[in-house]
């Protein structure tokens, strides 16, 4: 009886050994080289698990499962588990089941599998076939929830271009790079932008051809990773390959039939080249892979003329002094005599003639455009702005670095890059009848320009490795942007003949430095699967603001004395008129700005995530985060994912976040020239909220933005027609938003406000503020679908789009003091909420299709653009521009295994915004046909490339 007993026993120890097998083997990719990081999961579970830098993986699974084998750029292989080994080869593709970083903090969690939506974004695949080559453009037109445009006319904006995810700000998306917290911009948006107020990350100071792909959560996530996550997170995945060198020269222009009208038939040229190599460390799957690249774009212009005054009868005078040899400088020094001797050579008045000062004044203010054009030899082209894109020069140099330390996974790993950037822009043509001219120096007036050079470096070390069945990960990232102005062809008209034409204008940096330690382990044997994880973070940030040359922002008399006193009055023209102080188009920072200003944070967090059955699993996280500056926070995340079929599964996610205050936000203060809607030049001061003309107007210290939001959605696939499908709607409230105020003016009757204005050389003041709350909605859908046409041709076509709203409730969190002045309009105005709710395409759709044969490449997409507000503070001035689809197409041709060659274009039909009507008097006499401050997709028009690529491995 024993004996049978004891053979019972081992009959079933035996057969729950080789039913409950541990699996084990090596994945392989198509080159028999080992592939780290593949996922592998038990088909109809989230059970899984993934390989090592050896390609090999272990996973406990049944005979007779079914393991589903996954991996970015690879297509995806479900195979039956016969036995206790299985290895498999992967082959070349592109799938939605890779394992992801973000969302979860769980092994082995694909993003079709994620509680969350998660997109997956292959760039070595763009950047090979599409026409993009920097960051931003790439997810501009691959992601339909990501916004971004190159601005015009907007100081420093025109350099880094601001991005949104699902219509919130530029500063509610984090960045992350490899799982790392990336640091901002040091610029503000202070001018007439999308995004105004905010502060983004710099996308475009990390080389495309560093990256092997970008996982885009679009969920708010601050209880997972902290502030700036409220609209999603944004997670850059370097390149990892090795032994294999990448160099990739990409060079195109804008062949545009509407640039035949303004700065020529081809326009825009650009080039990119960019190389990337990895070599392998060691005998354990350690690599070491470095990236670099070079760009350069000239600047376009899409401003057909100018079609407002130039000249008046004084220009005329000074047209006749000047040939006759005369300094023209005497006839501001109420020489009445010259003017009057001038004015009758030139027959404006009796020769002869002994006016006075006054009587000249308005003898000659009237406009006399049209002959002085004649009688210079000029066109009004002569006089346009450069409307259009900016000037460009920059390279970046990136490195990721792994190197195993032994053979239990423990690894010292460190990602690092630095960038240097310039750029060229120009601003308002400042004409001969305005008094911002200084004649004597720019007779026919002059277009001044803003010349930045934006610096970034930023580097990351850590070591991760098993403690006691724990998984611990401890880092420290620092990084660190910096941005320096130098105003050129520009003139400081109070200093009058003693100016300068190029200017230091000083400039601001952002540092950080984030020390994160993260613990996790996964529990196989509890319920279905369980994770715990928890860790703390401390960062410490600082921002510097840095004056330029005095000229840069001084106000001068007219003998030449720095203005420092009330009393002081400044040089005048001859019709009277103050001459500003300052560098033309961006007066520089003054010591009064300079400041260094710092703030450290600590965080810990707690995430858990349990698999309760094979079909239903829930998350929970929760975040408790204090800074120094203004206070704690604490936030909680739930999310769940219902596997409703074998191939159908509901997910939902439930979350509070938060957004700190940037520093820069807290502390910038600066004047700077901006042109209201008519066009005309005003001196806004912008103000910290500690100060005391902040203090005046009632005006709160900034504090915190809260955040409540929800998302339900369903993922699908449909494996005999090859077809994925997800679906997501979203629900985001914000309280207490933080914006870029309306301009306060003084009233002029020498109150402190007014006095505080004028020791800012500004004539208006503009603060950051709590001033708003909103509510965003949305619905993100994408749909995926890959077929073999025959044994030689594969056909893959993506589906995405997003359809979201955005708008301001409630009322406008305004103080006492501006609703008893009757100023709740300034605090939150007109234009900034267009801004907020329409000058970005709320509804974007992209169609891609990429057709594949053993040579040849086609890649054809069209992206829709959904209609966009003109952003003014006069209602009746509010043009819509309607929707339009811009489509990209290129040819790719392996002309041998080492040798891509790449032809294409974007925007090939060659499509424009509507153009600026008339009849809503936005056209600025001439200056913008096309708007400047609702962006779809840019005015450059087609854009024709070539591209060479070579590999050689």
């Amino acid at each position: 009886m024993i004996k049978k007993y004891l053979f019972f026993v081992l009959i079933s120890f035996s057969f729950s050994v080789i039913v409950n097998a541990q699996i084990s083997g090596v994945v392989l990719d198509d080159t028999s080289q080992p592939l780290p990081g593949v996922s592998v999961i038990i088909k109809g579970t989230t059970t899984g698990a993934s390989t090592d830098f050896d390609g090999k993986y272990t996973i406990n699974a049944q005979i007779g499962d079914v393991l589903v084998f996954s991996y970015v750029g690879y297509d995806s292989q479900e195979i039956k588990v016969s036995s206790n080994v299985l290895n498999v080869t992967m082959k070349s593709g592109v799938a939605l089941d890779e394992i992801v970083l973000l969302g979860s903090r769980a092994p082995g969690r694909t993003a079709i599998e994620s509680s969350v939506p998660i997109d997956v974004i292959d760039v070595q695949q763009l950047v090979s076939a599409g026409p993009q080559t920097n960051l931003n453009q790439i997810l501009n037109y691959v992601a339909p929830s990501f916004t971004s445009n190159t601005q015009t006319i907007s100081d420093g904006t025109d350099h880094i271009d601001p991005a949104s995810l699902r219509g919130l700000g530029p500063d509610q998306v984090l960045v992350l790079i490899n799982g790392k917290r990336r640091h901002n911009s040091s610029l503000v948006n202070v001018n007439g932008t999308f995004g105004r107020g905010s502060v983004g990350t710099d996308l475009n100071a990390i080389p495309a051809a560093s990256i092997k792909r970008i996982e885009v959560l679009r969920d708010g996530a601050a209880a997972q990773y902290g502030s700036d996550a409220i609209a999603g997170v944004i997670n850059i995945v370097l390149n990892d390959n090795v032994n294999e060198l990448k160099v990739k020269m990409t060079s195109g222009a804008n062949f545009s039939k509407n640039a035949n009208e303004q700065t020529g038939g081809v326009d825009g040229e650009s080039i990119n080249l960019s190389a990337n190599y990895g070599l392998s460390l060691g005998d354990k799957g350690g690599f070491i892979n470095f990236t670099g690249d070079f760009d350069f774009r000239e600047d376009y212009s899409r401003m057909k003329e100018w079609e407002g005054s130039i000249f008046n009868l004084y220009n005329t005078v000074e047209r006749f002094a000047n040939n006759d040899g005369y300094n023209l400088s005497n006839l501001l020094d109420d020489d009445v005599d010259d003017v009057n001797f001038y004015a009758g050579e030139a027959g404006i008045i009796p020769t002869g003639s002994n006016f006075t000062k006054s009587e000249l004044r308005d003898i000659l203010s009237p406009d006399n455009t049209a002959n002085e054009l004649q009688a210079r030899g000029l066109q009004r082209r002569d006089f346009n702005m450069r409307v259009g894109q900016s000037e460009l020069r920059g390279g970046r140099f990136f490195a990721n670095l792994s190197i195993p330390l032994d053979d239990n996974g423990t690894e010292l790993y460190s990602f690092a890059g630095i960038s240097s950037r310039t750029g060229n822009s120009a601003g308002f043509y400042r004409l001969p009848n305005q008094s911002r001219t200084y004649t004597p120096a720019y007779i026919n007036g002059f277009l001044p320009e803003i010349n930045s050079k934006i610096n970034d470096k930023s580097i990351s070390v850590g070591i991760k490795g098993k403690i006691a069945e724990w998984d611990v990960d401890f880092s420290n990232t620092y990084g660190k942007n910096q941005f320096l102005y130098t105003i050129g062809n520009t003139f400081n008209a109070s200093l009058q003949n003693a100016s300068p034409t190029t200017f230091d204008a000083g400039g601001f940096s952002f540092a950080q430095n984030t020390t994160n330690l993260d613990i996790s382990q996964f529990y196989d044997d509890i319920l279905n699967g369980l994770n715990i994880a928890f860790g703390a973070e401390y960062r410490l940030e600082t921002y510097d603001i840095v004056a330029g040359e005095e000229p840069s922002y001084g106000q001068y008399t007219g003998a030449g004395e720095l203005i420092t006193l009330s009393t002081q009055s400044p040089a005048r023209d001859f019709f009277g008129a103050a001459r500003p102080g300052g560098s033309q188009v961006f007066p520089g920072f003054s010591p009064a700005n300079e400041l260094s200003r710092g703030r450290s944070s600590v965080a810990g967090y707690f995430d858990i995530e349990a698999d309760f059955t094979e079909t239903f699993m829930m998350s929970f996280a929760t975040r408790f985060e204090d800074y120094s500056d203004f206070g704690s926070t604490i936030n909680f995340k739930l999310a769940t994912l219902l596997k409703a079929a074998t191939n159908f599964n509901i997910r939902a996610a439930v979350n509070t976040g938060f957004r700190a205050p940037s520093l820069h936000q807290l502390n910038f203060n600066s004047t700077s020239t901006i042109f209201n809607n008519l066009g005309q030049p005003v001196e806004v001061g912008t103000f910290a909220n500690d100060s005391r003309a902040a203090k005046l107007l009632g005006i709160p210290q900034l504090k915190e933005e809260t955040s409540k939001s929800v998302s339900l959605g369903f993922t699908a696939k449909i494996p005999d027609a090859n077809i994925s499908l997800t679906v997501d709607g979203y629900f985001v409230a914000i309280d207490d938003r933080v914006v870029y105020t309306g301009q306060f003016s003084g009233p002029g009757t020498g109150t402190e406000l007014d006095n505080l204005l004028a020791q800012a050389n500004a004539t208006a003041a503009s603060f950051f503020a709590n001033a708003i709350d909103t509510e965003s909605k949305g619905l993100d859908i994408v749909v995926t679908h890959k077929t073999n046409l025959n044994d030689n041709m594969r056909l893959k076509s993506d589906l995405s789009a997003t359809f979201s709203k955005t708008k301001k409730v409630g009322d406008i969190n305004a103080s006492r003091v501006l609703e008893d002045a009757g100023l709740v309009g300034t605090y939150f105005p007109e234009d900034s909420r267009v801004y907020l709710e329409e000058a970005v395409p709320r509804t974007k759709v992209n169609l891609s299709n990429t057709l594949s044969t053993q040579k040849l490449n086609i890649f054809l997409r069209n992206v829709y653009f959904g209609p966009v507000t003109e952003a003014t503070t006069t209602v009746a001035n509010q043009q819509e521009f309607s929707s339009k689809i811009v489509t990209d197409l290129s040819v790719g041709y392996d002309v041998s295994e080492s040798l891509t060659l790449t032809v294409g274009a974007n925007n090939l039909l060659d499509v424009y915004p509507d153009r600026a009507d008339a009849a809503f008097n936005n056209r600025s006499s001439g200056r913008f046909d096309w708007s400047r401050r609702a962006q779809q997709f840019g005015i450059g028009g087609r854009f024709l490339f070539a591209r060479v690529s070579f590999t050689l491995k």
